[in-house]
């Protein structure tokens, strides 16, 4: 079977379409442009489009929009991240054309009108006020900015308050007019749609689009030393970050350090942080670890939440499994257990046509390109046990680590 169809239209916009055998298709856009992407003093602006493409273009209110979609049962929905804002439609394959039209339309030709624009930020800063009381999440936030000090990519996703009370409708359009255009959009369809009609559609409602050029220009992280912060915050239990810089999503190495990160604290009750802190001693619900590579430099860490009298065990316990997984080269029986058990978890992610259909996008953006599952196995599959010696020394090593505590 086919894995995708491509075509780019003439203005540079890339369309990317995947067929799959299913009555729900999803659509929608990527849009190169995030966080890190702001200038200061509009700290926020990402995330505070993404909020507005919903409130108004040129021939349709708000109340349309939402009900363009939710009228058939399909559904609209948006976020934003670091470096992407993406924006889709889940529906019945019949409404295909309904889809990309609405979509062409918020995406590209909204208007922020300013009483729109005054109503919203009133609910950002409720959300950001949300997210506050939510330490489990802010502390992911507040350690990126720790590890990417004074860097773009440090900043957090809803901004500050005191940014958004100042934005309006100029500062929006502004920052759509440099990022929303062809040459850093992405299209992406997955459904039983023919390739032939995604083309015919794209180029109704998106071939008109500007072909102006976005230049990028950003700007990579420097080197900072690695530091230990402490919060006192008025929680019942403590929360506990600690890791680095790790790779890019352009390098290779990256394979090997996510089949490390699921060895160590994946997803899966049987990783190892998971059975040492949590199941042989119950000191935490919640310990894991995680990986997010950005196109230029990445992050990896080990969160848990745990009593506040047992922080220094767990911490002592985490650095133990550290320790064990830098000195110890895997065997062949847990290598290929872990592999076996990384590509299963793929294999179940990809039957979530959501998943793919975003994981399309997102890969056809940066890469120009989407492996199949038997390319995704096969480039698993060549991850030695040296190599996640290696990574694990150089993610890991303790000279590199940064630390947040809130207590």
């Amino acid at each position: 079977m086919i894995n995708y169809y491509t075509h780019t239209l003439a203005n540079g916009l890339r369309i990317v379409h995947k067929p799959i055998e299913s009555n729900v298709s999803y659509c929608g856009f990527v849009v190169n442009a995030g966080t890190r992407d702001e200038l200061p003093g509009e700290y926020g602006m990402a995330h505070f489009v993404e909020h507005m493409l919903f409130k108004g273009t040129r021939k349709r209110r708000s109340f349309h929009i939402i009900n363009r979609m939710e009228n058939v049962g399909g559904e609209l929905n948006a976020y934003t991240n670091k470096e992407e804002t993406v924006v889709y439609s889940v529906f019945l394959e019949q409404h295909f054309s309904r889809a990309i039209e609405l979509l062409a339309d918020i995406t590209f030709h909204s208007n922020f009108p300013q009483q729109e624009i005054d109503k919203e930020v009133e609910v950002i800063i409720d959300e950001i006020h949300s997210y506050e009381d939510s330490p489990s999440e802010l502390i992911f936030d507040e350690f990126e900015n720790l590890v990417f000090d004074k860097s773009g990519i440090g900043h957090n996703i809803l901004g500050e308050e005191d940014f958004l009370v100042k934005f309006n409708t100029q500062m929006a359009q502004s920052f759509v007019d440099k990022f929303y255009v062809p040459s850093n959009v992405v299209f992406f369809s997955v459904g039983n749609t023919a390739f032939k009609k995604v083309v015919y559609y794209a180029e109704k409602y998106l071939s008109g689009l500007s072909s102006s050029v976005y230049q990028a220009d950003r700007v990579s992280p420097v080197d900072i030393l690695p530091v230990k912060k402490t919060k006192n915050r008025d929680t019942s239990q403590a929360h506990v970050l600690l890791g680095g810089r790790s790779y890019s999503l352009h390098n290779r190495d990256r394979r090997a350090l996510n089949l490390l990160n699921n060895i160590l604290g994946g997803p899966g009750m049987n990783s190892r942080l998971n059975i040492s802190l949590r199941e042989k001693r119950g000191y935490v619900y919640n310990v894991d670890s995680s990986v997010t590579a950005y196109t230029d430099t990445g992050v990896t860490s080990v969160y848990f939440g745990c009593d506040k009298k047992n922080v220094q065990k767990c911490m002592d316990l985490v650095y133990k499994e550290l320790d064990k997984i830098k000195k110890n080269k895997l065997t062949a029986t847990q290598l290929h257990a872990a592999k076996r058990q990384l590509m299963g978890q793929i294999g179940v992610m990809r039957d979530n046509h959501e998943n793919l259909a975003l994981s399309l996008g997102k890969n056809f953006m940066h890469h120009n390109h989407f492996n199949t599952l038997e390319e995704t196995f096969e480039r698993i599959d060549s991850i030695t046990a040296e190599q996640i010696l290696a990574v694990a020394n150089e993610i890991f090593d303790e000279k590199k680590l940064f630390t947040l505590i809130y207590n």
